[in-house]
């Protein structure tokens, strides 16, 4: 698997990480702690009736830095930016939990869970079974699973798995070859990242490239790139519905008027 340097040096810190907290809180007390866990909020269904109202769904992202920017917003506080997000229109959050690269945490995404009535996707790098029982105590509502990131049976069984537990999943592909495996577990959500990992630059022209070779039947979100209302409009005439933005959000004093100026 041709994995860029980045990932896979994420990836190697996070099976590491997933070991430490593992030994901090084994696995089957962790599955006992999730029968308290709260309920969920539809993460797909969310995106399915802003669409079938003729509105953009727009997943709004809660992201303090990154590896290839650095900090992108330096006063976070997630709570407001969640707060924000929701007057501004978002249909739903997505929060970075990874520590290391994205100066993540657990805690951002339960503080913004509880200031919005809005579905959250756990963005993290998820190659555990460990991680989705995690998530689902953290109180996401949604998983990030990345095609590139994992070998086809354990795609599979992450995937099944979230779904178990009543999570939705955003598969994420980059390409062609990912989406053919993608494809194969029937899905009704997928990220098509317009970042190219080896490179970091964007090219809207990824999604536009793989759309061809997606049912209409499943919901394809746009990510990474969309920065002005031309990008937005682009897509809509593409038949692109769903959006996941954050950085053009984030640079921005308010990321909620930001949003509603973009998209609405």
């Amino acid at each position: 698997m041709n994995r860029p340097t980045i990932l896979q040096k994420i990836l190697d810190r996070k099976q590491v990480e997933v070991a430490e907290r593992r030994q901090q809180l084994p696995l089957e007390e962790l599955r006992d702690a999730i029968d308290a866990a709260g309920n969920i909020r539809g993460f797909v269904n969310a995106i399915e009736t802003q669409i079938r109202q003729g509105q953009p769904a727009v997943i709004a992202e809660i992201k303090k830095a990154s590896p290839s920017k650095g900090v992108i917003r330096k006063d976070f506080f997630p709570a407001q930016i969640a707060a924000s997000y929701q007057s501004g229109g978002a249909t739903c959050l997505s929060v970075l939990t990874d520590v290391d690269f994205f100066q993540g945490a657990d805690s951002y995404l339960k503080e913004a869970r509880d200031h919005c009535d809005l579905p959250v996707l756990r963005k993290d790098f998820t190659i555990d079974p460990y991680q989705v029982y995690e998530a689902r105590l953290l109180g996401a509502d949604c998983i990030l699973l990345i095609v590139s990131a994992l070998h086809r049976n354990q795609l599979k069984e992450l995937y099944e798995l979230a779904l178990g537990l009543g999570l939705d999943v955003l598969l994420e592909v980059h390409d062609a070859s990912e989406l053919a495996n993608a494809l194969q577990l029937e899905p009704r959500l997928i990220g098509v990242n317009n970042r190219d990992l080896h490179t970091f630059q964007t090219n809207l022209s990824t999604t536009w490239d793989l759309l061809p070779e997606i049912s209409q039947e499943i919901l394809v979100v746009t990510e990474s790139g969309i920065r002005t209302k031309e990008d937005v409009k682009q897509m809509r005439d593409r038949g692109v519905m769903s959006f996941l933005v954050g950085e053009a959000f984030l640079s921005a004093d308010s990321p909620g008027e930001k949003l509603q100026q973009l998209f609405f």
